[in-house]
């Protein structure tokens, strides 16, 4: 570049420096890769219904435990997303991941939001209803 006559090499578009950029600046920000957490089991046996009734509960309630709404928002779309996904939603919101499996994460301010695992995966024991 430089060169009024000089062109980009083949790949060298703006997704190109973007991919450069997002693998470069990577490691500063500190970015942990979320997983899918490890199998759990309820304590008894527990319906599909169940944990929906739960997850349902624990969004409606989770704003009130301190934290900002945005966050849980974006927390919650996370947990119903694919990894991938996912991933895309908390570094978008500025989620500081202390567990890659989502159940101890912080805000930029340093707000703690805890997410139980019935509401990241289904447990072990689940019965499936028809």
């Amino acid at each position: 570049m430089g060169c009024a006559g000089s062109t980009p090499a083949k790949g060298d578009g703006t997704m190109g420096l973007v991919n450069q950029l997002v693998n470069l600046l990577a490691p500063i920000g500190n970015v942990k890769k979320i997983r899918k957490p490890k199998p759990w089991k309820h304590p008894q046996p527990i319906t599909q219904s169940q944990i929906v009734q739960m997850r349902e509960e624990f969004w409606d309630t989770a704003p009130h435990y301190g934290g900002r709404k945005e966050i849980w928002d974006a927390l919650q779309a996370a947990a119903e997303a694919d990894l991938d996904l996912a991933q895309a939603i908390v570094d978008s919101a500025g989620v500081i991941v202390q567990n890659a499996d989502l159940t101890i994460c912080y805000d930029e301010r340093g707000a703690k939001y805890e997410l139980p695992k019935y509401v990241l995966s289904e447990p072990t024991n689940l019965i499936r209803e028809n």
